[in-house]
């Protein structure tokens, strides 16, 4: 089991940043990719973006391609959540969630995640 703990959520103006961090702790974190998903009031939660443990791979939604940048730190068991540029249709709550690899579920289903984090709220007002 993968424990996450996230900071860094807040409110800022559109145009602005944040950036977002997730801690992991627990065994064989290897197995697992490390995702940012999203949830906006009375909309299903949502894939953002997703990095792996090895290698340079990123992955994300094209919503947030070229204004989010996901990255982590290996030796802090951390992965960060750059967001510039925001735009008020980023509000939600972001989390932290570690998702299986070897999951058959598609590559952004919320079901592939094992462990999620307690979230965190991004406001981004007009």
């Amino acid at each position: 089991q993968v424990q996450l703990v996230e900071s860094g959520g807040g409110l800022v103006q559109a145009g602005g940043s944040l950036r977002l961090s997730c801690v992991a702790s627990g065994r064989n974190l290897a197995s697992y990719a490390m995702d940012w998903f999203r949830q906006a009031p009375g909309k299903e939660r949502e894939f953002v973006a997703r990095i792996w443990w090895t290698g340079r791979s990123t992955y994300y939604t094209d919503s947030v391609k070229g204004r989010f940048t996901i990255s982590r730190d290996n030796a802090k068991n951390t992965v960060y959540l750059q967001m510039n540029s925001l735009k008020p249709e980023d509000t939600a709550i972001y989390y932290c969630a570690a998702s299986n690899i070897y999951s058959t579920y598609s590559s952004t289903d919320p079901r592939r995640v094992g462990s999620w984090g307690q979230g965190t709220q991004v406001t981004v007002s007009s």
